[in-house]
């Protein structure tokens, strides 16, 4: 199953509930970075304002952890009504621990790695994860070139996943993704997509999304 996921950051702020409107019949979920400018050096919504985001989205929300301490700051998020929640392995002292909770609260529970953490870092806690993020660019802005050298990490975590049980957590790429890019990921092994500036800085975004997935169906 391929899942397209809107990012928005490159989306219009003053107006996030028209441009959530804009996909909201075509996406798979709603793809919310949320960043302190502590993990990473920009800052997009504060605890509050994501969980308003949340609550008005029309469509369930995959949430993008992107804070420092983040075992101690998840708290706000867990009450929310995400859909799924993945932190940063970098940012987590207690990765286990904290994918645990996210689980707990009935949340799916996503992992993600930055570009130089080897995916081989992640497998001991793969029973506690529902979704891989392997970051292709790195964290932090919107807008970045997609990182064409993360697609054999791609393929060890697809052929990892499939060859030790885990072939229904979900493998998702996040950075770049783009008319000319989403066949490549999709060929490594990637299910899931995170798009922001190739959906929202179209035309029309929600053709883009249909576009973008079938290109990845074909791949």
């Amino acid at each position: 199953m391929i899942r397209i996921c809107p990012s928005i950051l490159n989306a219009n702020f003053d107006n996030l509930p028209l441009e959530i409107s804009r996909v909201a019949s075509v996406a798979d979920l709603l793809h919310l970075d949320v960043m302190d400018n502590v993990f990473v050096p920009n800052f997009t919504f504060a605890p509050e304002r994501a969980k308003e985001i949340i609550d008005f989205s029309t469509i369930q929300t995959d949430v993008h952890l992107m804070i420092g301490d983040v075992d101690n700051t998840i708290s706000p998020y867990l009450e929310s009504a995400a859909a799924s929640i993945t932190i940063h392995l970098e940012a987590s002292a207690n990765p286990r621990s904290t994918l645990a909770k996210i689980r707990e609260n009935g949340i799916r529970s996503g992992l993600a790695i930055k570009p130089g953490t080897p995916f081989e870092e992640i497998t001991e806690m793969l029973d506690l994860v529902d979704m891989v993020l392997i970051m292709t660019v790195e964290p932090g802005f919107g807008g970045q070139s997609f990182m064409l050298e993360m697609m054999p990490k791609v393929e060890r975590a697809r052929r990892y996943l499939d060859q030790k049980g885990f072939s229904s957590t979900w493998l998702q790429v996040d950075g770049g993704i783009s008319l000319e890019t989403i066949g490549i990921a999709r060929k490594a092994g990637a299910d899931t997509f995170v798009a922001g500036s190739a959906v929202y800085k179209s035309e029309d975004p929600a053709e883009m999304v249909e576009k973008l997935r079938e290109i990845a169906s074909r791949a």
